[in-house]
């Protein structure tokens, strides 16, 4: 998937724009400057660069080195450092009980590793760090707003429920919010969203 995504993002221009995804902002407030946040599939790192400005620790990891490369320089020009890794998700070695937060935002697995990533992701927060996610649901297909075109690839509540079950769960909602972040993600949605703390 590294050469599909190096392709998407090799423009001048961000795809998914520069301005943070809506429900990572609506859920600021619980994320403290100073913590140290990862954000598995941050691509060309709208949401990193836009934390680090908030004064947290950012590690962004991505399979693309061409979308990071343009995280690093999205955060140069804001005047902010992000740390960044290419790794393929599931074969990273995931630091374990670090961060303060994972941030998860239109990352879609494949079935035959979603699950073990996903308990990565929870594994890799410190007790009382926060899972905060934000992914497409199957309702969105056919819809024009983005996201895969696999079934496969969408989640519900009921899978995030099983694959994070060793979170206590603060929201778990389905949304259908009107998208504005880049060419590829404009219009309306169908989204599933959970925040989840490690005990």
């Amino acid at each position: 998937m590294s050469s599909f995504w190096d392709e998407r993002f090799a423009t001048d221009g961000f795809v998914y724009g520069t301005e943070p995804n809506a429900f990572l902002t609506a859920q600021a407030s619980l994320l403290a400057p100073g913590g140290r946040v990862l954000l598995p599939g941050d691509g060309e790192g709208r949401n990193g660069v836009w934390l680090a400005e908030r004064g947290l620790e950012v590690l962004a990891v991505d399979s693309s080195a061409v979308g990071l490369a343009k995280a690093e320089r999205l955060a140069r020009e804001r005047g902010v450092r992000i740390a960044t890794a290419v790794a393929d998700l599931a074969a990273w070695d995931w630091p374990e009980a670090r961060f303060d937060a994972v941030v998860v935002i239109f990352l879609h697995l494949p079935p035959d590793c979603r699950a073990r990533v996903h308990a990565a992701m929870a594994r890799s927060l410190r007790p009382g760090g926060l899972l905060i996610l934000e992914t497409f649901r199957p309702a969105q297909l056919g819809r024009a707003s983005g996201g895969p075109k696999d079934p496969a690839l969408l989640y519900d509540a009921d899978m995030l429920r099983r694959d994070f079950a060793g979170l206590e769960v603060l929201l778990l909602e389905e949304a259908d919010p009107e998208l504005d972040e880049g060419p590829f993600h404009r219009g309306p949605a169908a989204t599933v969203r959970l925040v989840a703390r490690r005990p």
